[in-house]
């Protein structure tokens, strides 16, 4: 990929960024009966969170075998 494509890819990813609502169903239905919202918040942020790290640690398992196995090795 070359750096245009990923300066254009990143460009787009932060200017056209929405606000995610994870919630299923039920936990929407019971959370929107409250006054404050603060739960539902909560929730939803935790939901993200969580939805977050897998994608985080496969990147990263990705980016080491990456950089052990297809990097060329520098010649002296």
């Amino acid at each position: 990929m070359s750096k245009l494509k990923l300066a254009f890819i990143l460009f787009f990813a932060t200017v056209f960024y929405q606000t995610v609502n994870a919630q299923c169903a039920m936990c929407r239905a019971v959370l929107e009966s409250e006054e404050g919202q603060q739960a539902a918040q909560g929730v939803n942020d935790g939901i993200v969170y969580l939805m977050a790290i897998p994608y985080i640690l496969v990147a990263g398992l990705g980016f080491i075998i990456y950089w052990k196995f297809f990097r060329q090795k520098k010649t002296s």
